[in-house]
């Protein structure tokens, strides 16, 4: 398996990001990514209740339509709590595209991230299309994921390529994320293209482990948004024997897990005034998910970030979070080693002697950078 920190377009995808005036800054804030063969697609959105219009969009066009060839997203802008008209601007920019890559509209797929409560201007979306469409290449899926950013500091992408049945498969991902991250996704968007000849049920499968273990297992500040979106395209373009199971699908999972674990690493890395990048490992709990349910409670804890930020020891912190996670830890079943606090890294190891299952999951400090930047977003 071969790993590369930059986008590299699997066969078929291109991509492009430009500035269409969503952003007072003048930044790039309209992404592409495309595919020149029809995909078949499949996602993980927020959790939430309240769901951004281009969400609702999207999720209608995976039942509508089997397969997909285009990515639109914006920056500046969630078209969220929106109403009627954010859902129309929503389609109306599926409709744009669709006419000027002459595909249905139904074929695209769209997301948005950036204020919430504000209407998205959808004549600026329109005007950039068509130099978005014009200036598609290979190198451009680096320039779509400068294009996604909000408060990140740096784009995240990656690149994995390994053999699959004598043929060379490839999966390229762009993420963005740096604040309002908490598990069960967090408001960060991450879209994964692959030429992999894959069956839907396979790729289902391959991409709800790897979220479970990844995105679903990192927090900066504990607030879950209205857009977070995990999305994966196959084009089938790799020429591979379709897979469906057994090894090919086991070593399509390995590579796919290694994509979006990385990618949330970096999430982490990049959290809002972040100082410390802190990995938690809970082990002999009764089950995975009772590892994870302590490890977040801990990860979620502004006394535990503040502490760390502090570079203070203070492990009281840790007994208080375990003890709060509802999970019945007694005292003398809790082990707690916290590494030392004086570097960028930090480990914290917490044994709850209650079974063999392991989770582990990554946070960051809470610092005064992190009330700046919040205070002031708008």
């Amino acid at each position: 398996m071969k790993i590369s920190l930059k986008a590299i377009p699997p066969s078929g995808f291109s991509g492009n990001g430009i500035a269409c005036g969503l952003k007072r800054s003048g930044d790039a804030d309209l992404a592409l990514l495309y595919s020149d063969a029809p995909a078949i697609a499949r996602a993980k959105f927020t959790t939430g209740s309240i769901i951004a219009a281009p969400l609702t969009v999207s999720k209608k066009h995976l039942k509508l339509s089997k397969t997909f060839r285009a990515l639109l997203v914006n920056s500046g802008n969630a078209n969220c709590f929106t109403g009627k008209a954010g859902i129309r601007d929503a389609e109306e920019s599926a409709r744009c595209l669709g006419w000027q890559l002459s595909i249905p509209a139904s074929s695209v797929l769209v997301n948005s991230t950036g204020i919430i409560g504000k209407r998205l201007d959808i004549a600026k979306i329109k005007k950039g299309i068509p130099g978005l469409v014009s200036g598609l290449s290979g190198s451009g899926i680096h320039k779509a994921a400068k294009a996604m950013m909000t408060t990140d500091t740096f784009a995240k992408e990656i690149s994995v390529s390994l053999k699959i049945g004598g043929k060379t498969v490839n999966l390229c991902a762009v993420a963005k994320g740096a604040g309002m991250i908490a598990p069960n996704m967090a408001t960060m968007l991450c879209f994964i293209l692959t030429d992999a000849n894959i069956c839907g049920q396979a790729l289902e499968k391959a991409l709800a482990e790897a979220v479970e273990i990844s995105f679903n297992c990192i927090s900066v500040d504990g607030c879950m948004s209205t857009n977070d979106t995990v999305l994966v395209l196959a084009n089938g373009r790799a020429g591979n024997k379709i897979i469906a199971s057994g090894k090919a699908l086991g070593d399509f999972s390995k590579a796919l897990k290694l994509v979006c674990l990385e990618l949330s690493k970096m999430i982490v890395m990049d959290a809002e005034g972040a100082t410390k990048f802190i990995r938690i490992d809970v082990c002999r709990a009764k089950n995975f998910c009772e590892a994870r349910r302590a490890a977040l409670n801990i990860a979620n804890s502004a006394l535990f970030k503040t502490a760390v930020f502090g570079e203070n020891p203070n492990f009281g912190r840790v007994v208080a979070a375990v003890g709060a996670s509802g999970l019945g830890v007694r005292e003398d079943q809790l082990k707690i080693h916290l590494g030392s606090l004086k570097g960028r890294q930090v480990r914290l190891k917490v044994s709850l002697s209650g079974g063999d299952a392991c989770a582990t999951v990554y946070t960051s400090d809470l610092t005064p950078g992190y009330i700046k930047i919040n205070a002031e977003y708008n």
